[in-house]
């Protein structure tokens, strides 16, 4: 078992091993009393987090300022191009400079992937790439483990079915590659036109990681110990028909899960794959996972912000 965090920045899912992995879901366990407002951490007061967000979000912004206000840390940055100088003109490389010298740490969302990876080569603090297009999402995969590790006691040999959107979303590009550190029996369902991408198919072949496809939900839900449910992502389609098309095919209910042995997990928003009369049944771990994201989060900034060697030079 690893002693400390080596890795500088949180890039991709792909830059952790298992020992990494383990390391920070033990990590945000210790962390969870805090999170919950049931003890005080000042491990990062007097440090400032800087956020750049150029996509709409709730989950991810809200909980990593949580995250570091519960470490007695504060927040500074934006949410908008609007409300940044790059409305004027600026380069996103000359405000991720600027950000660098008034911050301890950066988390970057943006639309286009590869921009997390490029500002963690220019600055000399930690950046934590919080989503980029239809690439990477590794916080989100952290949580989600740490969901299921809660859940079961345990993430290996698990039976999980990663269900809608899986060619843009990045949630589950990140989860594929992690699950498959822990032996889990993956089976990726979607229709045919949402298919969970080539090169990130042949990634796991490559590693014999053993997956499935499937495009029936009906001929999984039996089985399965996690039902990792993606809303279908209008966003992402180049064209609003073909979106129109499939944004209905896997719509779950509490009728069709009725006697059925799973949890419900979603890194949300829902739109309609998830009906309300979900949320009361013992299936629902969404809103759990939800709240996750604070521990796991406050163990990721704590590590690499604490980690972190600023101005030492």
């Amino acid at each position: 078992m690893i002693e400390i965090f080596n890795l500088k920045n949180v890039i991709s899912i792909k830059d952790f091993s298992k020992e990494d992995i383990n390391y920070i879901l033990d990590e945000a366990k210790k962390l969870e009393k805090v999170a919950k407002s049931q003890a005080i951490s000042n491990d990062l007061n007097g440090k400032i987090l800087g956020m750049m967000f150029f996509e709409p979000s709730t989950r991810t912004k809200l909980s990593f300022e949580t995250a570091m206000k519960r470490l007695s840390g504060a927040c500074v940055g934006f949410d908008s191009v609007s409300s940044s100088s790059m409305e004027k003109g600026e380069s996103i490389a000359d405000t991720a400079k600027m950000l660098e010298s008034y911050c301890d740490g950066l988390v970057i969302r943006h639309e286009l992937e590869g921009v997390s990876q490029f500002i963690s080569e220019i600055v000399n603090i930690p950046v934590i790439n919080a989503g980029d297009g239809a690439g990477q999402h590794p916080t989100q995969t952290l949580l989600d483990l740490y969901t299921m590790r809660e859940e079961f006691g345990h993430i290996e040999n698990l039976n999980v079915a990663l269900v809608g959107d899986l060619k843009y979303g990045r949630t589950v590009h990140s989860l594929a590659y992690a699950l498959g550190l822990y032996n889990v029996n993956m089976t990726f369902v979607s229709p045919n036109e949402l298919r969970m991408p080539k090169e990130i198919l042949r990634d796991l072949e490559k590693n014999n990681i053993k997956y499935k496809e499937n495009t029936d939900l009906n001929d999984v839900i039996d089985d399965i110990d996690v039902l990792y449910d993606t809303r279908i992502q209008k966003e992402r389609f180049p064209d609003v028909e073909e979106y129109l098309k499939i944004k209905d095919a896997y719509l779950i209910n509490k009728k069709m899960l009725e006697g059925k042995d799973l949890i419900v997990m979603h890194p949300l928003p829902r739109i309609n794959e998830i009906d309300y009369d979900v949320d009361d049944t013992k299936h629902n771990r969404y809103f759990k996972q939800a709240f996750n994201a604070v521990p796991v989060r406050m163990a990721i900034l704590k590590n690499l912000i604490l980690n972190n060697k600023k101005f030492e030079d």
